[in-house]
C-alpha cells in the first residue's frame, strides 16, 4: 500500500496538466454532504476533492486541503496532516505561489523527521525538488531529489525512470547541455523499450538537441511528441502541447522562418488561453511579440506586448492574494492550537485543584491528631533543641557547599553547551562534502557502466563525452575530500586543550568562524531556522593577543543569543519579519571593536541592568542557565576590556567588545 501511495504522489508531482473529472469532483461533494460524522474518512474526501481540483483550480484545491489539514489536527490523524500538506504544495506550486508551495513542504517535511518515516521523508523531499523544478531553481530542485531518493532503496524501474526524467529537465533549465542529453535518453531508451514512449520525454530529447544546436533533430523530435499529443484521449496534456508547439516555434525562429514560429506560437497560445496555463501564456505572448516586432509589423507586436504586460500583473496580483490567504490559514491554526491549550491548562487547574484540596485534608487531619500529642512531647523537644541546633548548623554548611559545587557543575554545563554548539556545527559543515563525495560517486558507477556500453558499440563521440563527465565529477569528488579534510584540521584545531596562555589570534576569521559554526549548529538542531548574516569586519585589525577559546567562547555566546532572540520574534511575527543578525569588527585608536547586532525584541529597560549577573536568564527554564553573559563579562574584564549592551526595545540588541591591542 505505500509503494502505491509512492507511485501515486510521484505521478501527481511530474508537472503534467490533466482533465478534470466533474463526475467524480460531483460524487465526492455529495458523499462529503451526505457524510456528518467529522472523521478520517471525511479527511480523506476533503484529499480526494483537492487532488481532483489541483490542476485547474488550484485555489479550490487549497480551500479542501486546508479542511483537510485542520480536521486532521483535530483528530490527531498524522497520515491526513501529511497528505494535506503534500497537496498544498502542489496547488500552491501550480498557482505560482512560490514561497507558501515551499512552506508547506517543509512543514511536510517536519512532520516526516518527527514521525521517523523514511517514506514520508523520500515524498516531501521529492515534492520540494518538484515546486523547485517548476520555479526554475534548478540546483535546489537536484539537491532535494537527490535526498529524496537517498531516504528509499529503489528498486522499481519505473520510479528511477521518473526522477531521471526530472534530473533530464533540471540538466536542461541549467543549460548542462551534457548531462541533459545523458538523461533525456535514458528516460527516451527506457520508455523506447517498455513501449510506453510520452510526449514529453521525446519532448526532453527535442530539447536537449535544441541547446546543442542541432536544430534538425530538435525539429524532428518536437514534432514528433507534438503528433503523439494530439493522439491522446481528448487531448488530455494541454501543459505538455502547449509546451510542443513552443519547442517548434523556437526551433523555426532559429531557423529564420517567422510565419512558421507564429503558427505554432498562436497554437500555444491558443491552447495555453483554454486552460489558464500562466507560464505557457507568457512564453509564448513574449516569443509571438518578439517575432512580430521582427517583421516590422509593430502593431501586432504592440498588442502582444500590451496582452503579456497585463497578464504578468494579474499573476502578480494572485500571487499576493494567496499569500494573505496562507497568512489567514495559519492564523486559524495558531487560534485552533491556542484553544487546545488553554483546555488543557483548564484542566490541569482542576487536577491540581482538587489535589491541592485532598492535601490540605489530610493535612488538617495530620495537625488535629498531633495537638493531642503536643503538650506530652513539649518537655522531649526542649532537651532535643541544642541538639537540633547542632544539626541545623550541620545542613547549612553542606548546603553551603552543595551550592559551590551546583554552581562549578552549572559553569561547567555552559561551557560544554558552547561545545555542543561547535560541535554541530562541524558536523555539519563536515556532512556537506561527503553528501557531495557520495552522490559524485554514485553517479560515476552509473556513468561507467554507460562507458562500457558505448565502447562495446564502439560509440567513440558519446565515450568521450561520458569520459569528460567522469573527469568532471573525480575532479569535484577531489575539491570536496579536500574541503572536508580541511574542515577535520580546523575541527582539531578547535579542539585543542586551552594552556590559558596569550597567543597572537585574527579576530576577524575568529569571529567569522564562530559566526558560521553556530549558525550550522542551530540549522541541524531545527531545520526550519533560517536567517540573514552579514559581516563587516575591519581588514586593519590584524591580530591582537588573547586567549582565542576563551574569546572564542564570549562571541559565541553573544552570537547564540542573537539567534535566539531573531528566532523567538519569528515565532510571533511569522511571514513579513526577515531575521537578521550582523557581526563586526573595527579597528579604534589602542583598541579592537567586535560588534554582534540583532533585529530580535530587544531588552525592556527594567531588566537591562541584570543581564550580566549570575543565573538572570530571560530564557523558559531549561534552555538557559543564566551564566552565559556573566562568564562572557569575567572573561573580557579579565583581558583588560569590556562589554556594553545597546538596545531598543522591539527594534535591535547590539553588544559590544573592545579589547585591548596590547595585550
Amino acid at each position: 500500500m505505500k509503494k502505491l501511495l509512492f507511485l501515486l504522489s510521484l505521478l501527481f508531482v511530474a508537472m503534467r496538466s490533466c482533465p478534470q473529472d466533474y463526475n467524480v469532483i460531483d460524487s465526492l461533494k455529495k458523499l462529503l454532504l451526505d457524510g456528518r460524522a467529522q472523521d478520517t474518512n471525511t479527511v480523506r474526501l476533503y484529499l480526494r476533492l483537492g487532488s481532483n481540483y489541483t490542476w485547474n483550480k488550484p485555489d479550490s484545491a487549497f480551500y479542501y486541503n486546508n479542511q483537510a489539514l485542520l480536521l486532521s489536527q483535530r483528530l490527531h490523524f498524522i497520515d491526513g496532516e501529511f497528505e494535506a500538506l503534500t497537496g498544498n504544495t502542489f496547488a500552491l506550486a501550480i498557482a505560482r505561489s512560490d514561497s507558501a508551495a515551499v512552506s508547506c513542504a517543509y512543514s511536510a517535511i517536519k512532520i516526516a523527521e518527527d514521525e521517523n518515516n523514511s517514506d514520508y521523508l523520500s515524498r516531501a523531499y521529492f515534492a520540494l525538488g518538484s515546486v523547485y523544478i517548476h520555479i526554475k531553481e534548478f540546483n535546489k530542485a537536484i539537491m532535494y531529489h537527490r535526498k529524496a531518493f537517498g531516504y528509499r532503496n529503489l528498486t522499481d524501474s519505473m520510479l528511477i525512470n521518473l526522477y531521471n526524467e526530472h534530473f533530464a529537465q533540471c540538466f536542461l533549465g541549467l543549460h548542462q547541455t551534457d548531462s541533459a542529453f545523458y538523461y533525456a535518453k535514458k528516460v527516451w531508451g527506457y520508455n523506447k523499450q517498455h513501449k510506453t514512449e510520452k510526449g514529453f520525454d521525446i519532448y526532453q530529447m527535442g530539447s536537449a538537441y535544441f541547446q546543442k544546436g542541432n536544430l534538425d533533430s530538435a525539429l524532428k523530435y518536437y514534432k514528433e511528441a507534438l503528433q503523439i499529443g494530439i493522439s491522446y484521449e481528448n487531448n488530455a496534456f494541454k501543459k505538455d502541447m502547449a509546451d510542443f508547439n513552443i519547442g517548434i516555434a523556437n526551433v523555426f525562429q532559429k531557423k529564420n522562418a517567422p510565419d512558421s514560429a507564429i503558427y505554432y506560437a498562436k497554437n500555444a497560445l491558443d491552447i495555453a488561453n483554454g486552460t489558464g496555463l500562466s507560464n505557457e501564456k507568457i512564453e509564448a505572448l513574449n516569443l509571438l511579440t518578439i517575432l512580430f516586432d521582427s517583421q516590422s509589423k509593430i502593431d501586432s507586436a504592440y498588442i502582444y506586448q500590451k496582452y503579456l504586460s497585463a497578464l504578468k500583473d494579474t499573476v502578480y496580483n494572485s500571487d499576493k492574494i494567496r499569500e494573505v490567504q496562507l497568512v489567514s490559514f495559519n492564523e486559524d491554526m495558531n487560534r485552533q492550537q491556542l484553544v487546545e491549550q488553554q483546555k488543557k491548562r483548564i484542566n490541569t487547574i482542576i487536577i491540581f485543584s482538587l489535589i491541592g484540596a485532598l492535601l490540605s485534608s489530610l493535612a488538617i487531619a495530620v495537625i488535629i491528631f498531633k495537638n493531642g500529642k503536643q503538650r506530652k512531647k513539649a518537655y522531649a523537644l526542649l532537651q532535643k533543641q541544642k541538639h537540633e541546633i547542632d544539626v541545623q548548623k550541620t545542613k547549612v554548611e553542606q548546603t553551603l557547599y552543595d551550592l559551590k559545587s551546583t554552581q562549578s557543575q552549572l559553569i561547567q554545563s555552559e561551557k560544554m553547551a558552547s561545545l555542543g554548539e561547535l560541535t554541530a556545527g562541524i558536523a555539519h559543515e563536515i556532512q556537506n562534502p561527503l553528501n557531495f563525495v557520495n552522490n559524485f560517486s554514485d553517479v560515476n558507477q552509473e556513468l561507467l557502466g554507460e562507458l562500457n556500453d558505448e565502447a562495446d558499440k564502439g560509440n567513440l563521440p558519446e565515450v568521450k563525452a561520458i569520459a569528460n563527465n567522469l573527469i568532471e565529477n573525480e575532479r569535484k569528488i577531489n575539491h570536496h575530500g579536500k574541503r572536508a579534510d580541511a574542515i577535520v584540521k580546523g575541527m582539531l584545531q578547535h579542539s585543542r586543550t586551552t594552556s590559558g596562555q596569550k597567543e597572537l589570534t585574527d579576530i576577524n576569521v575568529l569571529a567569522d568562524e564562530y559566526l558560521r559554526l553556530n549558525y550550522h549548529g542551530l540549522r541541524a538542531k531545527d531545520k526550519s531556522f533560517n536567517a540573514t548574516i552579514n559581516t563587516d569586519f575591519d581588514n586593519s585589525v590584524g591580530k591582537i593577543n588573547i586567549i582565542p577559546q576563551e574569546i572564542g567562547r564570549v562571541v559565541l555566546n553573544l552570537i547564540n543569543n542573537a539567534f535566539y532572540a531573531v528566532g523567538e520574534r519569528k515565532k510571533v511575527e511569522g511571514i513579513g519579519y526577515e531575521p537578521t543578525v550582523s557581526v563586526g569588527t573595527r579597528k579604534l585608536q589602542d583598541k579592537i571593536q567586535i560588534s554582534v547586532r540583532d533585529n530580535g525584541n530587544g531588552i525592556h529597560g527594567s531588566i537591562k541592568e541584570k543581564i550580566f549577573q549570575p543565573f538572570f536568564t530571560t530564557k523558559p527554564t531549561g534552555q538557559g542557565t543564566g551564566l552565559g553573559l556573566s562568564l562572557a563579562y569575567d572573561i573580557v574584564k579579565a583581558h583588560g576590556g569590556e562589554i556594553k549592551v545597546n538596545t531598543r526595545e522591539g527594534e535591535f540588541t547590539e553588544f559590544v567588545v573592545q579589547l585591548p591591542i596590547a595585550g
